[in-house]
């Protein structure tokens, strides 16, 4: 492990570093993949024709918050070396209105949807933070794998997470409990397994940032602003970054399409139950963790792009194989294809931002890199959304007509130059 890591960085702040990863995973798990997604439209909305688009609005307008203040957020963080109490205040947010969604149930719409927004807000800004930690422990050669690293145990946590509240969930069914009955406790068991989980980083992991000089006669909101403001107008400079952050947006609209929607389109469209969906996304974390570990280390072999490319690929025959599914083998097939290619595409995306961010503006880019990936977060379930209310409730053209962003993602990435922007990042002089 050592030689992949920057000077003065021990093992065990990278483990701190990763364990955020296993915490958090389990909020997209249960939250956003599994459990309560589903509860949503079945439970709360009723099974109404619109309680999709409802839901995936609702995640749009979290995504659309961080999306604006994920930069100033960013800029906030490196001028004044904040990360990691940026870090902590996220943490406390996410797990605080995560363990109240089990308040909500029958009847309580606007309420779930105010707890999905504050919640995944939360849980947004900190998947920027702590990615822009990923530049100060590894060196730039081996940016892949420790980002792999910390994936693959993201993924183990959500398997944690997930094997916990499928152990309660089973437990009940025996009981005879109903599914407004069960659900509700899932969410208290994700959010204390996150708080706990979460606690290697902020004990272990130090903030190496320096704090930037104050621009004189502006507050902390206009220092955030002015900072921002000379990142764009310097943009120009690092034009691989911004080709990549485009691409990122599309194929990211696909990735984060069935992040969202996986277990609405399995009990939708595959007629999965609760428990079939939850051992269905049991797995494909298995195999998303496997991907992000194997495809970290392959991708600092073959180079970014190589390796985005191949799982955009993957992507595309996922969708494929999803929309043309008949039996429960062929979805299976499909779903732990997907895996792999998740932890994959997402691992290799962040190393690649932090290959082409500047050292001194690594909070910020990655700010960036979380407005990218929260716009595609609004576009992907969106259109998913749009596409199955429109249809009268057709899973398999929206997961179809979805597909389409990883086309547009692929031929993005092709103008893509590493070296080039790589350069670009070392020459930086603001």
């Amino acid at each position: 492990m050592r030689p992949s890591l920057a000077k003065t960085v021990t093992p065990r702040e990278v483990w701190a570093w990763a364990m955020y990863d296993f915490a958090n995973s389990g909020y997209t798990t249960v939250v956003i993949t599994t459990i309560f997604n589903a509860y949503f439209v079945s439970v709360v909305a009723s099974n109404q024709p619109w309680a999709t688009f409802a839901w995936t609005a609702a995640l749009a307008v979290s995504y659309a918050a961080i999306m604006f203040t994920a930069p100033l957020i960013g800029a906030y963080a490196d001028a004044y070396a904040a990360k990691k109490k940026l870090l902590a205040l996220t943490t406390v947010g996410c797990v605080f209105f995560t363990a109240l969604l089990a308040l909500a149930g029958p009847g309580s719409l606007w309420f779930a949807i105010f707890l999905i927004v504050l919640s995944n807000f939360f849980y947004g800004s900190g998947e920027n933070l702590v990615a822009a930690f990923l530049p100060e422990l590894a060196r730039g050669h081996a940016l892949g794998r420790v980002s792999g690293w910390g994936w693959s145990l993201g993924y183990v946590g959500g398997l944690v997470s997930l094997g916990a509240c499928l152990a309660y969930v089973t437990w009940a069914q025996e009981q005879g409990q109903q599914t407004e009955d069960f659900v509700p406790v899932t969410m208290l068991i994700t959010a204390t397994l996150f708080a706990i989980s979460s606690l290697p980083v902020f004990l272990f992991l130090k903030e190496r940032a320096v704090p930037q000089p104050p621009l004189q006669g502006l507050n902390l909101i206009q220092e955030s602003f002015a900072r921002l403001g000379k990142t764009i107008r310097h943009a120009r400079n690092y034009r691989d970054l911004r080709r990549f952050l485009i691409c990122t947006v599309f194929y990211q609209a696909g990735v984060q399409a069935v992040i969202t929607l996986a277990a609405i389109y399995a009990q939708q469209a595959m007629h999965f139950t609760t428990r079939q969906t939850i051992m269905l996304i049991f797995a494909v974390n298995i195999t998303a963790a496997i991907g992000a570990f194997l495809f970290g280390h392959l991708q600092d072999r073959i180079g970014h792009i190589p390796l985005i490319a191949l799982t955009l690929a993957g992507w595309i025959a996922v969708v494929i194989l999803a929309w043309g599914a008949q039996d429960a083998g062929m979805f299976w097939a499909a779903a732990n294809l997907a895996g792999i290619c998740m932890g994959a595409s997402q691992s290799a995306g962040r190393a690649l931002v932090g290959l082409l961010s500047p050292a001194t503006r690594r909070a910020e880019f990655f700010g960036l890199w979380g407005l990218a990936v929260k716009l595609s977060s609004i576009l992907g379930p969106l259109t998913y959304g749009l596409v199955s209310w429109i249809s009268q409730g057709d899973h398999r053209l929206a997961i179809l007509i979805t597909g389409s962003y990883f086309v547009a993602g692929l031929a993005i990435l092709a103008g893509v130059n590493v070296r080039r922007g790589r350069r670009a990042a070392l020459r930086s002089k603001f």
